[in-house]
């Protein structure tokens, strides 16, 4: 799935394994990785502050990624890291990149979290772009599908949402983004009301 190693550069997303050169291309970043190995930093990726990288979202804003975490093994459907360590407060946003079944979550320009995710099945699929969380409730439930959606942070009028699943290979959702439990409570004590969500297709 994903990982990170200081040493080489190899980064793995989604289900495919992916350089570090070529993750600019599918991951719209932009600028050069810079490593920095040490006891304060050897959980994380470190941009240098001149040379910070760039994400691009699909409405064209641009946000600067200061950090990203040094993941050191594969991520399979369930799994999750969160290391928010030392982090500042700041601005915190999601982006899911649905080719590579990721999401990652930014504060202050430092990614905390990342997991393996579920999204919509061809009949219904996850849409894409940048969308505003509208509404957020620890315990919901789908009328619709008549589902328990806990810690739903909902993305649209009509009920797409980022909320906790079982995540496990083969499962898909109606169009909803499902994330492993134990992340989803992480990710729902970070995201606030108007915080904003990037979903990109490929």
């Amino acid at each position: 799935m994903r990982l990170i190693a200081s040493v080489v550069g190899v980064i793995i997303l989604g289900v495919g394994w992916v350089t570090a050169s070529s993750f600019a291309q599918n991951a719209d970043l932009v600028g050069p990785l810079s490593v920095q190995v040490g006891p304060s930093t050897e959980a994380r990726i470190i941009y240098p502050a001149n040379r910070h990288a760039t994400l691009v979202l699909p409405d064209g804003q641009r946000r600067a990624v200061h950090s990203i975490l040094n993941m050191r093994r594969r991520m399979h459907f369930g799994d999750y890291i969160w290391n928010d360590s030392g982090i500042p407060p700041g601005p915190t946003w999601v982006r899911v990149d649905l080719a590579q079944q990721t999401l990652s979550v930014f504060r202050a320009g430092h990614e905390i979290g990342s997991t393996v995710i579920l999204f919509g099945a061809d009949g219904k699929p996850t849409p894409s772009g940048v969308f505003p969380v509208l509404a957020k409730a620890q315990v919901h439930r789908s009328t619709l599908y008549d589902a328990e959606m806990p810690y739903m942070l909902r993305l649209t009028r009509d009920g797409v949402a980022i909320h906790a699943s079982n995540v496990h290979e083969g499962a898909a959702t109606h169009g909803c983004i499902g994330v492993p439990p134990a992340f989803a409570r992480l990710l729902y004590g970070q995201m606030q009301v108007g915080d904003q969500v990037a979903i990109i297709a490929s």
